[in-house]
C-alpha cells in the first residue's frame, strides 16, 4: 500500500513540476483546424507518467518482485520515450519515430524470449511465425494509442481503467502502478485539462501496454488484455481501414476517429470521456463473470456492440 501511495504521490508532484517547466520553456501545443481543444495548452505531461512507472519498476526489479525478461521489455520503451520528447519540442520527421518504434519493438520481444504461441483460452495457436504478428502487433499499439490521444483526459482514463482491471482480475503489481502513474497526471488532464500527455506520454502507454499484452500472449490472460484494450484498437483500425479504402494519405493528421466525431456531433470532451468510461466499466463487470474459455465469445459480442455504436456515430456525424 506504501508504494502505491508513493507513486501517485510522486506522479502528482512530477506532473505539476512538468507542467510548471514546459510553461516556462513554451512547450505548448497550439490549436489547429485538427485540434478538439481552442487555448494553448501546455504538453509533455506524459514523462511523469513514464519516469514513475519506470522508476517503481526499477525498485520491484532490485527487489525481485518482476519477472528479469519483463523488466528489460519494459526498459525499451526508452528509446521511444526519448524520441517522443524530440519530437513534442520540434517535430520530427515519421520515418525517425518508426525507425526508433521498431528498434524498441524488436529488443523488447527478444528481452521476452520470443512469442511462440498464442493462448485464445479455447484453443491455443503456435508457430515462429506468430513474432511477426508480434512486432506489428507493438507498432500498431503503440501508434494508435498516440492517435486515439486526442482529447482532454481519454488517453489517460484508459491507462487507469486497464491498469486496475487487470490488478483486479488477475492482481497484476505493474498494471496497478501504471495506473497510479496515470491517475496522478488525469488530474490535471480531466476535462478542462491543464496540461496534455504529448506523444512522450501516449507512444510510451501504447508500447508499454504492447508490452504487457504479449508477455502473456501464451497465458489465458492474453484476450483479457485485448478486451480491455477494445475500445481504443477498434477505433484506430476501423478508420484506418476506412481512410485507406477512401484512398487518403495515411500519414496526415485528422478528426475521423469514433470520439473525435462524436465530440464534432456536439458531445463535449467530458460526456465523451464518461461515455467511454462506462464502456470500459462493462468490459470490466464482463470479464469478472466470465470464465476463461468464454473470452473469445465475449470478445465477439463485444466488436458487434461496437460496431452498433459506429453505426450510431455514423449517424451522428458522418465519416467524411
Amino acid at each position: 500500500m506504501s508504494i502505491s501511495i508513493t507513486v501517485l504521490i510522486s506522479s502528482i508532484v512530477l506532473t505539476y513540476l512538468l507542467r510548471a517547466f514546459a510553461h516556462k520553456k513554451q512547450i505548448i501545443d497550439i490549436p489547429n483546424e485538427r485540434s478538439s481543444h481552442i487555448l494553448p495548452t501546455p504538453k509533455g505531461g506524459g514523462l511523469a507518467i513514464i519516469t514513475v512507472f519506470l522508476v517503481v519498476n526499477i525498485y520491484l526489479y532490485m527487489n525481485f518482485q518482476i519477472n528479469s525478461s519483463l523488466f528489460w521489455a519494459l526498459i525499451c520503451v526508452l528509446p521511444i520515450t526519448a524520441v517522443s520528447i524530440l519530437d513534442d519540442i520540434f517535430t520530427l520527421p515519421a520515418k525517425i519515430r518508426f525507425l526508433v518504434q521498431l528498434l524498441s519493438s524488436l529488443l523488447a520481444l527478444y528481452m521476452l524470449g520470443g512469442v511462440d504461441s498464442v493462448n485464445l483460452g479455447c484453443c491455443i495457436i503456435e508457430g515462429v511465425w506468430i513474432n511477426v504478428i508480434a512486432v506489428i502487433s507493438m507498432l500498431w499499439l503503440t501508434n494508435l494509442y498516440n492517435f486515439l490521444d486526442g482529447l482532454d483526459g481519454y488517453a489517460a482514463s484508459e491507462a487507469v481503467f486497464v491498469g486496475l482491471s487487470v490488478f483486479l482480475l488477475f492482481h497484476n503489481d505493474v498494471g496497478l502502478y501504471l495506473a497510479l502513474a496515470s491517475l496522478g497526471f488525469l488530474l490535471f488532464n480531466w476535462p478542462k485539462a491543464s496540461f496534455f500527455m504529448g506523444d512522450v506520454g501516449s507512444a510510451s502507454i501504447g508500447f508499454i501496454f504492447a508490452v504487457l499484452l504479449l508477455n502473456d500472449a501464451g497465458n489465458p490472460d492474453f484476450l483479457a488484455w485485448v478486451i480491455l484494450l477494445s475500445l481504443f484498437w477498434f477505433d484506430a483500425t476501423v478508420t484506418l481501414i476506412r481512410r485507406f479504402k477512401n484512398k487518403e494519405k495515411l500519414s496526415q493528421a485528422h478528426k475521423k476517429h469514433m470520439y473525435q466525431r462524436l465530440h464534432q456531433a456536439g458531445w463535449s470532451h467530458q460526456k465523451v470521456l464518461l461515455g467511454s468510461i462506462t464502456f470500459n466499466l462493462l468490459l470490466l463487470i464482463g470479464l469478472w463473470l466470465s470464465k476463461v474459455e468464454y473470452y473469445l465469445y465475449l470478445l465477439g459480442s463485444i466488436l458487434l456492440i461496437l460496431w452498433f455504436i459506429l453505426k450510431y456515430i455514423d449517424r451522428q456525424k458522418g465519416f467524411e
